[in-house]
Order: C-alpha cells, then sequence, then structure tokens
C-alpha cells in the first residue's frame, strides 16, 4: 500500500458560537436542571471556547413555524375545556393562547437549511483541495464523501458530481454513516483504489453539519456535553497513487478495528424535532480499547525495531480529551512527548467528527512537518469503530 496525499482544504464553519453563548441559552432554558449549579464548570472542563458552526446559534433555538396546539388537536382541546365547565368565551381564549405557543423546530426546518450549507461548503472544500493539488474537476476520476448528520438522497457525492462538475464515467462512493472515522477511513479506501490503479486520482471530501445535533428541548447531562462539544467543517483532500510535486504524505499502512456489543454507546436517533446525537459514559473507556489495539498493531508492525521506531506526529481524533489524556498515558515506553500537540489544539474549537482528521493535518502541515516526519492518524467513531494509517511525511 502506497498512497500520496496532497495537502487538505479546511473550511470552518463562519458562524463563531461561544461556549458562553451556549451556557447562557442552556441556563436560561433550563434553569432547574440538576446539573445547572455545575453548568460553568462542566463548559470548562470541555477546553472549548468558541466553535464554529454553518448556521449561527439563533437557527438552532429558534421556535418552529408551527403551532403548539395543531390543527388536529382544536376540537379535543375545546370539547375538553367546555366539559369542565368553561364558558364558550374563556374555551375561544384558552385556545387562542395555546395556539400562540409556538412547537419546535420540525426535522424538516432543522436540516434543510444546514443540507443546503453542506453542499455549500463541500464544494468549497472540493475546489479548494483541487487547487492545492494543481488539478481540476476533470481529472478527478473517483470521489468519496461522508455526512452524517445531514441524511439526504441522492447525498453528497451526487450533488458535487453536478457543482463542479465531475466527468460522468466518475466513480462515487459515499459514505454517510462513517461519521468521526471518516477522515481515516476515506483514505484508506482511497490508498485500496489508487493500490489497484496508481494512476487513478481520488477525491474525499467530509462535510459535517454536526450543530444539527443541538437539540434545545433536551435536559440531560449527555444533552448538555453534546451542544458543548460539536463545531461544524468541510474538509477535502486528493489522494493518488504516484507522487506528485504537492503529495505532503505518503500512506504505507492501514488498520481496522470493531468493538462488538458496543453500538448503542454513541448513536444518531432522528426525532420529530430534528436528529439527536446520544452518548453512554461508558463510551470513553470502549475508545479506549481500541487505542490499546492500535498501540498492539504498531508494536507488531515494527517488532524488528522495537526500541527507536515511534512516531514523530501523532494525528488522533478520539472524541474527547478524556481519551487524549489516555493515548498519552498508554503510549509506549520512549515515545516523545507532544505527540498530540495538534489534535489537542484542533479540540480547542470543537470536535469535529469526520472531519477532524484533516484538520489535525492541516495543522501539522501549517506548523511545518519535517519531510521524513513518521506519521500516524487514528479516529474512532460510533460502532464503536475504528481506523488507523501509518505513513512518511514527504
Amino acid at each position: 500500500m502506497a498512497a500520496y496525499l496532497c495537502p487538505p482544504a479546511v473550511i470552518h464553519g463562519k458562524h463563531a458560537v461561544r461556549t458562553s453563548q451556549i451556557v447562557d441559552e442552556v441556563r436560561g432554558r433550563h434553569p432547574n436542571s440538576a446539573w445547572a449549579p455545575r453548568i460553568d464548570g462542566i463548559a470548562a472542563s470541555t477546553g472549548i471556547e468558541t466553535r464554529g458552526w454553518m448556521l449561527p446559534l439563533e437557527a438552532a433555538v429558534a421556535p418552529g413555524s408551527g403551532s403548539g396546539l395543531p390543527a388536529a388537536g382544536i376540537g379535543p382541546a375545546r370539547e375538553a375545556l367546555a366539559g369542565d365547565g368553561f364558558t364558550e368565551q374563556d374555551v375561544d381564549r384558552v385556545i387562542t393562547a395555546l395556539e400562540a405557543i409556538p412547537a419546535p423546530q420540525t426535522v424538516q426546518e432543522r436540516t434543510a437549511p444546514a443540507w443546503s450549507a453542506v453542499q455549500s461548503y463541500g464544494e468549497r472544500a472540493a475546489r479548494g483541495a483541487l487547487q492545492i493539488a494543481g488539478l481540476d474537476a476533470a481529472n478527478v476520476d473517483c470521489l468519496i464523501t461522508s455526512h452524517s448528520t445531514t441524511p439526504a438522497l441522492p447525498g453528497l457525492d451526487v450533488s458535487l458530481a453536478n457543482r463542479l462538475p465531475l466527468r460522468s464515467d466518475v466513480l462515487l462512493l459515499p459514505a454517510t454513516q462513517w461519521a468521526c472515522i471518516a477522515g481515516t477511513r476515506s483514505l484508506a479506501l482511497a490508498a485500496d483504489l489508487v493500490a489497484a490503479d496508481p494512476d487513478r486520482v481520488v477525491l474525499v471530501v467530509i462535510a459535517e453539519a454536526l450543530s444539527t445535533t443541538y437539540q434545545p428541548a433536551d435536559d440531560t447531562l449527555e444533552s448538555l456535553i453534546v451542544r458543548l462539544l460539536f463545531a461544524d467543517t468541510a474538509v477535502a483532500a486528493v489522494v493518488t497513487g504516484r507522487p506528485r510535486p504537492e503529495s505532503v504524505l505518503r500512506l504505507d499502512a492501514a488498520w481496522h478495528h470493531t468493538l462488538p456489543g458496543t453500538q448503542d454507546l454513541h448513536r444518531l436517533e432522528t426525532r420529530e424535532d430534528g436528529t439527536h446525537f446520544v452518548m453512554d459514559r461508558r463510551g470513553p473507556r470502549a475508545v479506549q480499547e481500541t487505542v490499546t489495539a492500535m498501540w498492539e498493531w504498531l508494536r507488531l508492525r515494527y517488532q524488528d525495531d522495537p526500541g527507536s521506531w515511534h512516531p514523530d506526529v501523532l494525528l488522533a481524533h478520539p472524541g474527547g480529551t478524556r481519551v487524549l489524556e489516555y493515548m498519552e498515558e498508554t503510549m509506549p515506553d520512549g515515545w516523545p512527548s507532544g505527540l498530540l500537540r495538534h489534535s489537542r489544539d484542533s479540540y480547542t474549537s470543537g470536535n469535529r467528527g469526520g472531519a477532524a482528521v484533516f484538520d489535525i493535518m492541516r495543522r501539522a502541515y501549517d506548523a511545518g512537518q519535517k519531510a521524513g516526519s513518521r506519521a500516524v492518524l487514528y479516529a474512532a467513531a460510533p460502532g464503536l469503530t475504528a481506523t488507523a494509517l501509518e505513513g512518511q511525511w514527504l
């Protein structure tokens, strides 16, 4: 396996949403929640002060266009009130008051504008990646896309095929359920594709509007954490089977791992008011198991050189700071400190899901990563599944 990666294009959400804004909004909406007295400490523990969203916070918390009392409920409500002895005038006043209560946004109201933004941001990232690689749309032989929180059919692959536009014979490979491993797993797939045909050009595009999981009515501690974590980002990169002048990273090996019985620890649920990200507190420990398995993969891969091999940079998206700390604590003896500096830097402006590893990679590139540096890329996602790649900076 040898695949060559050009620097990624990264498009951050243009609307800066401060943690203090989220705290104020949640505190005002849920003042009596069990976790309300601890909200400032919980927010500070994330280490995130600002994140970029494709749409403003106001769009996430706005009421829906419908009424709190749907038309089908007016008749039963009138009958119930009249049966309780209300006068007709009183019934009219109550019904009018109920109709004035706004309903939550529907799935369509939450998803439609986000899906439009995902397509626009994805196109910008794709064009940026092609420009960085010194190519144009006509050079693309395969397009791999991922977007998890804005379900659509046709998806981002077909949208970009028309927007760029791509040739009619381009292979389209959508992967809408990869979520947080979209970055690493799309590169692993791209590497397999160019291994089969070294002249093939693969364009990877990941666009995630994770802010659609911000659900104002939810009052659980987990929903508070979800509100605080996620950022919106679109990324793209070109992968080739032969080195180009623009290539910066060679991918040499890939590893995949799935933990049985963990599919319920992190999941998306679609409800009347949109998409909800549900997570179990056991999740970080399960992610740690995949980290341990990755260390073992690297140990076996370099067992003939156990004393001197180590990565010079670790581009990791484990989903949160707890697992980053676990990675640092469990690294093999002798590995240098600071391997996760770019991962930590990326996380300070939000969890980017599948786009995270590309953002971390871009930060390493912008920092002037030295040629010959050994790199490991890692990500874990709901499932619970993980993918890692190993290679060398060019």
